[in-house]
């Protein structure tokens, strides 16, 4: 046999030490897994709330400029109705 009697019963406690140290180990990963899920839900809820006001910020957006493009459209054909406008003239003897 390997082990004697007295190997064995010196191998079982620390067997056990062992296994607490490693229960323990995993019980402060489970902790940091737990924190760690905890943040990234808060991260998650934080960046669809500033997703929801940029998308709102974008429809405002694109109402202000398909309103004014009609606006602007409009004027450009105002502006077409009517002659060209002279620049004004400049006396060079003042000079």
């Amino acid at each position: 046999m390997i082990f004697d009697q007295h190997t064995i019963w010196v191998l079982i406690p620390i067997a056990a030490i062992v296994a607490g140290v490693f229960k323990h180990s995993m019980r402060i990963k489970e902790k940091q897994i737990d924190r760690m899920q905890g943040q990234e839900a808060e991260m998650a809820s934080r960046h669809a709330s500033e997703t929801r006001q940029l998308e709102e910020r974008v429809r405002v957006l694109e109402r202000i400029v398909t309103d004014q493009g009609l606006n602007v459209s409009m004027e450009i054909e105002k502006l077409r109705d009517h002659p060209p406008m002279q620049p004004p003239v400049r006396d060079m003897r003042a000079d």
